[in-house]
């Protein structure tokens, strides 16, 4: 582990210092043509250089905001670098953003110049770019079709560099002194918040925020230069820019980009990281994977799987934290290892994760258990991006699924009288771009920031327990507390479906909307010779109802086991006739529901939950993929569903 000097306050100054102490050292990692291709800390380190004199010669000045558009690709990795090389701030976008949101984005910054990672991006910047003043130029990195354009505004990105180096001997002084000039408080990045409730507020994270948090994160978990992590998850997002930049130059480990996200499971395989992050989605979309192969094993291949895992789900994480465990169940967990837990574990890419974390929504506690019970070193964490991620993490032998941890180190947590989550820390955002007065609600004068999300710490282990959204959290009519994240994540660990949205804030009962999961359900229906045409046509087909159905109706029984939470089990449902979808506003890009808009937007369907209806015919727009408007039609079908009685004091509380 890299030890902390004065001088190491800038990204650029670690790279500098990676150079030195590992340039042989693998840095960047990348699939291309079916071949892995390797990068250097030396490699790095001259590409930095010669695109940060490329940026200079094109009018790239100290302060000026620079947008990164694209997948995960090591050339827009140290980009970031080389942006800030030059005193410049970059400005990582979501690459699934549509033009519009790009619009706002670029436009709100005020970005001169923009990175695209290809075509696609090029385009959608092109299609807005008349409303953006102060627009100037676009790099491109991969130039497949993009000879034709009019270049006049246009770069490749190996000509830029190309240019930087031939003028190196002009440009040189100016980058050393603008490097030079970069210390703690100089802006690190900015990212932009996901926008659940409204339009993203742009974060600005210091020098000082990330490498802070980088250093203490890295050292929570012994992370250095020997290990590997994937990056896979939007660039745009907090914690991708920990793992991939933050964390990396800080321990020197490599970053492995897979070849495309169609690719991202064989890449996984292939390079088997050590260190692993991944949402509880990613975890949950694994797991059906799992689950559906075996529905189509033989008979004594399903028996042996269930009896390996019974064994694991009892003794497996017990073993993993290194707690007392008889021989003869530690004889039986190494045969299920070599039969089922390592073959799957190697399937899944996990076999040599040596920590492993999950955040940015609750995981379903029986999800967690699974990949736990395996020996795969799963973790919790809870952060935001104005925390530069972290606020809690797990410490190794103190893994719980129903808490996200202790405070990270140099974090404090307080809880207010309002049961709302409050911390500083040295990763505290320096502030919202241009938005004192959400910088002052979110942050005061001492630096406590509000999460937004309530919460208590357990006196006996000083872990915190997150309910919920602290604006979603409520009570129902009947003077139960209101907890839909708690219920949703309950239902969500059922492989076939995908997300659920329960509501019942100031009602005498519970009702959800469904999305069913294509992938699980689709393959059920092929088992049993059901045809269908389309998501529609499946959501909506008898035994597709009765099986989801089922899946409630055993989620509340687990439920109605909690005495807090035990109102919140659900009466009705329907499973929607579309899968919710960010291009249609009813998604964050990061995947987290925008509850407000489905309220808004399907309140005719809430409303028939609750009046007692069967069916209800609905008309909902929708956006294709190539951005055009459309409308689907349905006719729902509301059902009802087992509820579990509750006794005396629960109905009293």
């Amino acid at each position: 582990m890299p030890k902390a000097a004065e001088n190491l306050q800038s990204i650029p100054a670690l790279l500098a210092r990676n150079l030195k102490v590992f340039p042989k050292s693998p840095a960047f990692r990348e699939k291309e043509y079916g071949i892995w291709q390797t990068q250097t800390w030396a490699d790095v380190a001259a590409d930095v250089e010669a695109l940060a004199l490329g940026l200079i010669n094109i009018g790239v000045n100290t302060g000026d905001f620079v947008a990164i558009i694209g997948r995960n690709r090591p050339s827009l990795y140290w980009s970031m670098v080389a942006i800030q090389a030059t005193g410049a701030i970059p400005v990582p976008l979501y690459n699934d953003a549509n033009a519009e949101e790009m619009a706002y984005v670029l436009g709100h910054c005020g970005a001169r110049f923009v990175i695209a990672g290809d075509q696609e991006q090029v385009d959608k910047v092109i299609q807005v770019q008349e409303g953006l003043k102060q627009f100037e130029h676009m790099i491109y990195l991969d130039p497949r079709g993009m000879r034709k354009y009019d270049h006049s505004k246009l770069h490749e990105f190996s000509h830029v560099m190309s240019q930087g180096l031939a003028a190196r001997d002009e440009l040189a002084p100016e980058l050393a002194k603008r490097t030079a000039l970069l210390n703690y408080d100089s802006i690190c990045v900015m990212l932009y918040t996901s926008g659940t409730t409204g339009k993203p507020k742009g974060v600005v994270l210091s020098n000082r925020n990330i490498i802070e948090t980088s250093k203490a994160s890295s050292q929570f978990d012994n992370l250095n230069v020997d290990d590997e992590v994937l990056a896979y998850l939007p660039m745009a997002w907090v914690g991708d820019f920990i793992f991939s930049i933050g964390q990396a130059f800080w321990t020197g480990f490599c970053v492995n980009c897979p070849e495309s996200p169609d690719t991202m499971m064989t890449d996984l395989r292939e390079i088997g990281p050590t260190y692993y992050f991944a949402p509880p989605r990613v975890f949950e979309t694994q797991l059906t994977s799992v689950m559906i192969r075996m529905e189509d094993a033989g008979k004594f291949k399903q028996w042996l799987f269930h009896k390996c895992m019974g064994l694991a789900k009892r003794v497996g994480p017990a073993i993993l934290d290194g707690k007392d465990v008889s021989s003869i169940d530690r004889l039986k967990y190494k045969l299920g290892e070599f039969l089922i837990y390592g073959p799957l574990k190697n399937t899944l890419g996990f076999s040599r994760v040596r920590v492993g974390y999950t955040a940015g929504e609750a995981i379903g506690p029986e999800i967690f258990e699974f990949y736990r019970s395996l020996g795969i070193n799963l973790k919790q964490l809870y952060g935001q991006t104005e925390a530069s991620v972290f606020i809690t993490q797990q410490p190794d032998g103190e893994v719980r699924n129903d808490t996200v941890g202790v405070p990270s180190p140099g974090v404090e947590i307080r809880i207010a009288d309002t049961g709302e989550v409050f911390y500083r820390s040295p990763g505290v955002f320096v502030e919202y771009l241009k938005n004192p007065e959400s910088t002052a609600e979110t942050k005061d004068a001492e630096g406590w920031v509000a999460t937004g999300d309530a919460g208590f710490i357990e006196k006996k282990s000083g872990h915190l327990r997150i309910i919920d959204r602290a604006k979603d959290v409520g009570k129902m009519a009947t003077g139960a507390m209101f907890a839909p994240k708690f219920v949703e994540n309950k239902l969500k660990f059922y492989p076939n479906i995908l997300e659920a949205v329960v509501f019942g804030a100031g009602r005498d009962m519970c009702t959800a909307f469904i999305n069913i999961d294509l992938t699980a359900v689709g393959n059920w229906a092929e088992r049993n010779n059901i045809a269908y045409a389309s998501y529609q046509e499946l959501a909506g087909h008898p035994q597709v109802l009765e099986t989801i159905r089922d899946h409630i109706a055993e989620a509340n029984k687990s439920i109605a086991q909690d005495e807090m939470l035990a109102g919140c089990q659900v009466h009705r449902f329907l499973i929607l006739h579309k899968e919710l979808d960010a291009d249609d506003g009813e998604m964050t890009r990061t995947r987290k529901v925008r509850r407000r808009v489905i309220e808004e937007k399907f309140v005719d369907l809430i409303d028939a939950l609750y009046d007692g209806s069967d069916e209800i015919f609905t008309r909902t727009e929708v956006t294709y993929e190539d951005g055009r408007k459309g409308e689907i039609s349905a006719t729902l079908s509301l059902l009802d569903v087992a509820v579990q009685p509750l006794d005396a004091k629960v109905a009293a509380e």
